[in-house]
């Protein structure tokens, strides 16, 4: 089963793809993934196209820092649910034990430890094994910038980690380490972390809110227990992101839940439904709004309900309907000419 990450994960791709000079778009695409990922913070999709997607981008737009820039104008709001919650803890140490509680809902490739040394804490962050041929820079220093981001919600916009280090080697240019770290960043260390007080842990966190805490754990807990089984509504969301591509199968469904097919055919067969049926129904509620909602061309109305040729479009179309698409445009013209000589 592959690892998945939440889409908020390439929260800034397109401004930072674009400042590189890139088409964000098509380089979505590339590596496998819908345009419209990005307007679905909450999707899970997998780490593994996410990480294919990041080392594309700096490589075609010479910007090795392109995960860490996207880093850089990170919120907790990116977090989703568990943002909220990390938001009013009391501490910092109490908003790192949030994290590593929820990481499995944020990114299952990433592992989260932290080490009390003396007076110094170390934050580590470690990315599980995945594609060994694919570098893991962009992503780990995405995680990284994502972590210095999260720290200074609680120890302020100023502060500075007294130590970042990083398993890769040095960038050519460092302007956008030292920017967001400070100077005392390292390369060709052991492990990726960050260093810290022991006292930035427990330094009170004046906004704390417990009654929010509160009531935002129990609306995570129970969002948590849900997630348990692939409701519709996570399927119907999949199908509609996919179609456009000509890759809604089954398989890729099941990939971007991170479940096995067997797995989703069972889900969808307890709640009455099959996939073929699904993605049917959802062709014919698009065909309406497309064709007799719009003046979009056929060709292009072809494309985003995922058919590979206009003539498979047509037959399906006319099954579906009793008559071809252009008929039923013709017929719309005629209403709409009546109902205006009416008026």
């Amino acid at each position: 089963m592959p690892s998945l990450v939440r889409a908020a994960s390439i929260t800034n791709y397109s401004e930072v793809a674009r400042a590189g000079g890139l088409d964000p778009a098509r380089m979505l695409l590339d590596a496998g993934l819908s345009p419209d990922v990005l307007c679905e913070p909450d999707l899970m999709i997998p780490v593994e196209r996410v990480g294919q997607l990041l080392e594309a981008s700096a490589i075609a737009s010479g910007n090795e820092s392109f995960g860490l820039c996207m880093a850089e104008s990170r919120q907790l709001s990116n977090l989703g649910a568990v943002g909220l919650l990390i938001r009013d803890q009391a501490s910092l140490r109490d908003a790192l034990d949030v994290l590593i509680r929820y990481q499995a809902l944020l990114n299952g490739s990433l592992s989260l430890m932290v080490e009390e040394r003396a007076e110094l804490v170390v934050i580590r962050e470690e990315l599980k094994a995945g594609n060994a041929q694919q570098s893991t820079r962009q992503r780990i220093e995405l995680a990284l910038g994502v972590m210095l981001r999260v720290m200074r919600q609680f120890l302020g916009a100023d502060w500075q980690p007294r130590r970042v280090c990083f398993e890769h080697t040095a960038p050519r240019d460092m302007r956008v380490h030292l920017r967001l770290f400070g100077s005392r960043v390292e390369f060709d260390y052991d492990f990726n972390c960050i260093v810290c007080a022991k006292a930035d842990l427990d330094a009170r966190h004046p906004s704390a809110d417990p009654a929010m805490v509160r009531y935002t754990q129990q609306l995570l807990d129970a969002s948590t227990q849900l997630q348990s089984a692939t409701s519709l509504g996570d399927v119907r969301r999949t199908i509609l992101l996919l179609l456009p591509d000509g890759r809604c199968t089954i398989e890729q469904v099941a990939e971007h839940l991170g479940v096995v097919c067997r797995t989703l055919q069972r889900r969808l067969t307890d709640q009455g439904q099959s996939f073929s049926s699904m993605v049917n129904d959802i062709r014919k509620e698009l065909a309406t709004r497309l064709v007799l909602g719009s003046d979009r061309p056929l060709t292009e109305v072809t494309i985003l309900l995922g058919f590979s040729a206009p003539s498979a479009f047509s037959r399906w179309y006319h099954a579906q309907f009793g008559c071809s698409a252009k008929e039923s445009r013709a017929a719309r013209g005629a209403r709409r000419h009546e109902q205006s000589e009416a008026r």
